[in-house]
C-alpha cells in the first residue's frame, strides 16, 4: 500500500449517504403502524442486540426513509462522551427493522467496503475523533449528523480496503468469540439477580435511613481546577465507580460540603438522564477528600443492619430496576427524570444481610470471569486497532494476494 500520503481524502457524505433516525414522540407511541426500531441501547462497539427492542409507529413512506438494510452502520449519536459515536454493522433483513434519532445512519457507496468503515469509524472512536466533534448538552454527548458528514474519511480502492478488512479478520474472530463468552456469562449474571425476583419485596424506602437529598447546584462559573472534588452523572456508570480520581473541581462552602458530602456506603442515584440510564445508581467505595455530589442526582443513606451497600448498587442495576424507573420516569425531549418518591417505592428485595452477602459471592463469582474476558476483549481491540492504525499509515505494507 502505498504511505498515507496515496489517499484520498474525502467527506463522510461524499462516499455513502448520512441520515439521522426518527424523533420518538408520544404521538409515535400510540400511531398506528407499530414497528421494531433499534436505539442507543441496542448498538454496542461491533455488534447489535435484536434482543430488547421497542416499537413506535412508522408510515409506510417512513419504512422506507428509515428501514435498514444489510451493511448499513449504525452510529450512536447521544451518548456519554467516551462513547459517541460507539458504532455496529445491521446485519438483518432489509426492512426488517427502522431506527431512531439517538442513532446515525452511514450507508456506504459502493466505493467502501462497511467492514472497513466500520473498522475506521472504531478507531475515530478509540483516538477522540468523535469526542473531538461532539457538542455536549447536560450530561449528554451529540455527534450530530452534519458534523459527522464533514468529517475526512480516507478512500482507498476496493482491493485494498479487501485486504485490510482480510487482514483484520482473524483478530474480529477472535473479538467476536470473546464478546460470545461475555454475552454468556452476561446471561448468566443476569439470571443470577432475576433470582431475587421470585423472593417477597418491600420498598427501598424502609431500608433508608435518610434520603434521597438532591444534589448541589452551581453555574458554570463555580467549576474550575480549584475546590472541592464533584460527582456528576457522567461520573460514573452503573455499578463500581471511582471517585478518588477524574473528578471536576467546584467552589463550595464549609456548610455546602457538609450538606452534599458523600461518604462511603452512600448510594447516589441519577435522577436526570436519558430514559435508558435515568435512576443509574453507584455506591461510594472510597474517599480521598470531602466529594459533593451535584444537583442531578440523588443520594441516600442505607440502615446497614438492612441494607448492604454494594447489594443494593448490585440490585439497582438489575433489569427489573431498569424497567421500574423507566415507567415512573417523567420524559421531556430526549431526557427522563425520576423523584424521591420513586426512589424510595423502588422495589426491594426482603433478604437479610447475611442473604445478600451470599448473594453477592455467587454474583461476584460471574462477574469477575465477565470482568477477566473483558480484559482480554480490550486487548484484542488495542490490536486491532493498532493494524489498522499501522495500515493507514503505511507503516505496514498491504500486499494483494495474488
Amino acid at each position: 500500500m502505498p504511505d498515507n500520503a496515496g489517499i484520498e481524502w474525502l467527506p463522510v457524505r461524499d462516499v455513502g449517504s448520512v441520515r439521522m433516525g426518527k424523533q420518538l414522540s408520544p404521538a409515535s407511541r400510540d400511531a398506528a403502524g407499530q414497528f421494531p426500531y433499534l436505539r442507543v441501547a441496542n448498538v454496542h462497539l461491533g455488534r447489535i442486540d435484536y434482543a430488547d427492542v421497542n416499537r413506535m409507529g412508522f408510515t409506510a413512506a417512513e419504512r422506507e426513509t428509515y428501514g435498514l438494510k444489510p451493511g448499513d452502520i449504525l452510529l450512536n449519536e447521544g451518548q456519554s462522551l467516551e462513547l459517541v459515536g460507539r458504532s455496529a454493522i445491521y446485519d438483518r433483513a432489509e426492512g426488517e427493522f427502522c431506527f431512531q434519532n439517538t442513532l446515525v445512519r452511514f450507508r456506504p457507496d459502493s466505493r467502501v467496503l462497511p467492514e472497513y468503515a466500520q473498522a475506521i469509524f472504531e478507531r475515530w472512536l478509540a483516538t477522540g475523533v468523535f469526542a473531538a466533534i461532539a457538542k455536549q448538552t447536560t450530561s449528554i454527548a451529540h455527534l450530530g449528523g452534519d458534523r459527522f458528514a464533514s468529517l475526512s474519511f480516507p478512500l482507498l480502492p476496493l482491493e485494498v480496503q479487501r485486504r485490510i478488512v482480510e487482514v483484520i479478520a482473524s483478530v474480529t474472530a477472535l473479538e467476536r468469540q470473546i464478546q460470545a463468552s461475555i454475552a454468556k456469562l452476561e446471561a448468566l449474571r443476569s439470571g443470577v439477580i432475576e433470582e431475587l425476583a421470585h423472593l417477597e419485596w418491600r420498598t427501598l424506602g424502609e431500608v433508608l435511613e435518610q434520603g434521597p437529598q438532591n444534589g448541589i447546584y452551581k453555574p458554570g462559573s463555580s467549576y474550575g481546577l480549584q475546590g472541592t472534588p464533584i460527582v456528576r452523572i457522567d461520573s460514573f456508570t452503573r455499578g463500581v465507580s471511582d471517585f478518588t480520581r477524574g473528578l471536576l473541581r467546584v467552589q463550595a462552602s464549609p456548610e455546602e460540603i457538609a450538606r452534599y458530602g458523600l461518604a462511603v456506603g452512600d448510594l447516589v442515584i441519577n435522577r436526570v438522564n436519558t430514559p435508558e440510564l435515568v435512576g443509574k445508581a453507584t455506591s461510594v467505595r472510597r474517599l480521598l477528600e470531602p466529594t459533593v455530589f451535584e444537583s442531578n442526582m440523588m443520594r441516600c443513606k442505607l440502615r446497614r443492619s438492612l441494607a448492604d451497600p454494594l447489594f443494593t448498587e448490585t440490585w439497582l442495576g438489575s433489569s427489573i430496576v431498569k424497567r421500574y424507573f423507566l415507567a415512573r420516569a417523567k420524559s421531556a425531549i430526549s431526557q427522563a427524570s425520576i423523584n424521591g418518591d420513586d426512589v424510595r417505592s423502588c422495589p426491594f428485595p426482603a433478604l437479610d444481610t447475611a442473604g445478600q452477602l451470599k448473594f453477592l459471592a455467587r454474583f461476584d463469582a460471574v462477574q469477575n470471569e465477565r470482568l477477566a474476558e473483558a480484559a482480554e476483549l480490550a486487548k484484542v481491540r488495542a490490536l486491532k486497532q493498532g493494524l489498522v492504525d499501522d495500515m493507514l499509515s503505511g507503516r505496514v505494507k498491504v500486499t494483494m494476494a495474488s
